[in-house]
């Protein structure tokens, strides 16, 4: 009885997207000719790794992506009046996202992850995330929220991909052809940021900054290479992160990030230090830090935010490998309430302290 139940459920779901998006599309597009799907996609959390892939797949089977603009405090506002106060930061931020798209979009495109490699495991909010907006969001368009679980094999990933499609045509082959383009376009979009050395930001808004086109104000520091470990939801979110990137880079600094290693190199750091990889995330924070210190990087900043179980544990481990190589390291806690001015002086002392080391030691 339960299976015939979810079978019917998955079966009424492509009809209600589409029946909600006609009814939308008569009443704003009275003098179209023309039905396109719009799927929301909220710009946090997974938007800053997947986006590229998500807009290939979803306009691959011919459907429009709506995103949401780049955090702003409306937007904060917005989401933590919906969310628990032990709610961290990023989640509060997701869902003033999709309050934002509610009006904007037939659905939205919310996927539960629960696991991106054999046997690691995506944070618990990251899994619940769908059915959270859905309580806390009653009024949020229907939500496509596949289920995505590497543990399970390629052959479930493939149905559950599948049956996405499935919302937006009956033809397998479409479906087929916008996944394979959905991959190529994720694969050109990590690589160009580790071979061109740049911000997913950049690669996303197509800014490739060169030397001449930085600002270093008017206290030019000496060349000082930082590497920076953390989410990307957290690093390059710049109202979360108070435009940590572009600070330093303003301070005369050449930032290093995750995505410049390169996965294979980050994961390879990671086994070299930890071994097995429990975490999702972990090469991205374990494996960076490691990456950053066979470099011989000048200083290492760690950004969380506050609450955040696991980063306190994988941070604690960078942390403890840069006190044995005698590398300089500074962790930013993050929140809501985080001071922008108070940011600033830290790092302002932090920069000039590696500073006067690299002198001294030169």
């Amino acid at each position: 009885m339960k299976d015939y139940w979810t079978r019917l459920r998955q079966w009424q779901r492509p009809w209600l997207i589409f029946w909600t998006s006609l009814k939308r599309w008569t009443r704003l597009n009275k003098n179209s000719t023309a039905l396109m799907i719009k799927v929301g996609i909220p710009r946090a959390l997974y938007y800053y790794q997947y986006y590229p892939m998500c807009k290939a797949f979803f306009e691959g089977l011919g459907a429009e992506t709506v995103v949401s603009p780049p955090t702003n405090k409306a937007i904060l506002s917005s989401g933590a009046s919906r969310a628990g106060a032990e709610t961290c930061l990023p989640v509060k931020v997701f869902f003033g996202h999709v309050k934002f798209l509610v009006e904007k979009c037939d659905c939205v495109f919310i996927p539960a992850i629960r696991s991106l490699g054999r046997k690691a495991y995506h944070c618990s909010k990251f899994l619940g995330l769908p059915d959270m907006t859905k309580a806390l969001i009653p009024e949020c368009p229907p939500i496509l929220d596949p289920e995505i679980d590497l543990n399970q094999g390629r052959r479930r990933l493939y149905q559950i991909i599948y049956t996405l499609g499935r919302y937006f045509t009956s033809d397998k082959g479409k479906v087929k052809k916008a996944v394979e383009e959905a991959w190529k376009v994720n694969l050109a979009y990590s690589n160009r940021m580790s071979r061109e050395g740049i911000t997913p930001i950049q690669a996303l808004e197509g800014i490739y900054q060169s030397k001449e086109e930085v600002d270093p104000g008017d206290n030019m520091l000496p060349s000082l290479r930082i590497g920076v470990i953390g989410h990307p939801y957290v690093i390059y979110d710049d109202y979360i992160s108070h435009r940590l990137i572009s600070r330093l880079q303003g301070m005369g600094a050449e930032i290093l990030t995750p995505e410049m290693m390169g996965e294979e190199a980050l994961h390879i750091a990671m086994t070299s230090l930890v071994g097995k990889q429990h975490w999702s995330f972990e090469a991205d924070i374990i494996g960076a830090g490691e990456c950053y210190l066979e470099a011989k990087v000048d200083g290492i900043i760690s950004v969380a935010v506050f609450g955040c179980g696991p980063d306190s544990m994988l941070i604690n481990v960078v942390q403890r490998r840069a006190r044995e190589l005698k590398t300089p390291f500074l962790h930013l806690s993050l929140d809501e309430h985080t001071s922008e001015g108070g940011l600033v002086t830290r790092l302002e002392a932090f920069l000039d302290m590696v500073e006067r080391r690299k002198r001294i030691c030169a």
